[in-house]
């Protein structure tokens, strides 16, 4: 599995969470919310302390990871994040 961040999203995140470089950032998987890979599920994030990281991205200073334990829900598929400038935010895209 591949993590893919382009800087557009990776800025957009620093400045929403208030996040320093060289901060951890997870990606977790969470029962509910929408626009999910698998229905019932959906992709939360938090500042985090890596456990045992399946896979990591570094971007504009800022590590952004997956644990192993989250690596069920990706079937397989890579994660790429980009910046939606219409909506000015970031859109998560299973490849």
């Amino acid at each position: 599995m591949k993590l893919d961040i382009s800087n557009k999203a990776a800025i957009w995140y620093k400045e929403e969470l208030d996040i320093e470089e060289s901060e951890d950032v997870r990606f977790f998987v969470r029962y509910g919310g929408v626009g999910g890979k698998i229905p019932g599920f959906s992709l939360g994030i938090k500042k985090d302390h890596p456990q045992s990281v399946h896979t990591s991205a570094t971007v504009e200073g800022i590590t952004f990871y997956i644990e192993d334990s989250d690596l069920w829900y990706f079937e397989e598929s890579d994660l790429a994040i980009e910046y939606d400038d219409v909506r000015n935010e970031p859109v998560l895209k299973y490849v």
